[in-house]
């Protein structure tokens, strides 16, 4: 990799996960003895150990989770800034944070079985085309309700699945995000668009989950499990 450019990972966690049925956020779940968000943070670390981590949790969370991070990030230095109403301005609070040309990950904190190997496919991309989005191809059926009340299939090959992390140079990503949130900013990938550039697809990877109910928690535990 080159050295040339800073390198951020923004660690998106500020999502309440109410759908864990959980009075604790999802993101601070145990997850093999580990806090799921601390999986994320690591393996960022691990695959480029200069590079600066920005952990966006939800506002009240903020105090407390330096208590999470000295016990299990160790001496890896983690900025914290509170999160917003939106993901868009979750996002958009930890770019603030970024200092300087470089490239940015923007991932979320509750997919904790992020590889190396998307990581580094991630960057090469973004290094060569500006940005990088991971996609998955869709397995199931699917199909759109029409206004009507009706419904009519979708061809399954021209969909993709939209994973993290999403990877950009900081003369793509900072410009985008100097705007208000609109209800089309599902991502970072619209609100790049909606700026006027492109994006590129990348490869992403079938293991890369995001915990979203109590079932995914098992899915992720014996994925953990198998790879070791």
């Amino acid at each position: 990799m080159t050295s040339n450019f800073k390198k951020y990972a923004i660690i998106v966690a500020g999502g309440k996960g109410t759908r864990m049925g959980s009075t604790v956020p999802k993101q601070f779940l145990p997850l093999m003895g580990v806090p799921v968000l601390c999986h994320s943070i690591l393996a960022f670390s691990h695959a480029i150990p200069d590079i600066e981590i920005i952990l966006v949790t939800p506002a009240d969370q903020v105090n407390g989770v330096h208590t999470i991070l000295k016990s299990y990030i160790g001496g890896q230095k983690v900025t914290t800034v509170a999160g917003g109403e939106t993901r868009f301005h979750s996002v958009q609070n930890g770019l603030k944070a970024v200092k300087g040309n470089g490239i940015v990950f923007i991932h979320d904190g509750v997919r904790p079985l992020i590889s190396q190997e998307l990581i580094y496919r991630c960057y090469e991309t973004a290094m060569d085309h500006g940005s990088a989005v991971p996609v998955i191809p869709v397995n199931d059926s699917v199909r759109v309700i029409m206004e009507s009340g009706d419904s009519q299939p979708l061809n399954r090959d021209n969909l993709r699945s939209v994973q993290t992390p999403q990877t950009f140079m900081t003369e793509v990503i900072l410009p985008a995000f100097n705007r208000t949130w609109e209800p089309i900013f599902t991502d970072e990938a619209t609100v790049v668009e909606a700026s006027g550039k492109k994006v590129q697809l990348v490869e992403g990877d079938r293991n890369n989950i995001k915990i979203t109910t109590p079932g995914d928690m098992i899915i992720a535990e014996t994925l953990l499990k198998t790879s070791d």
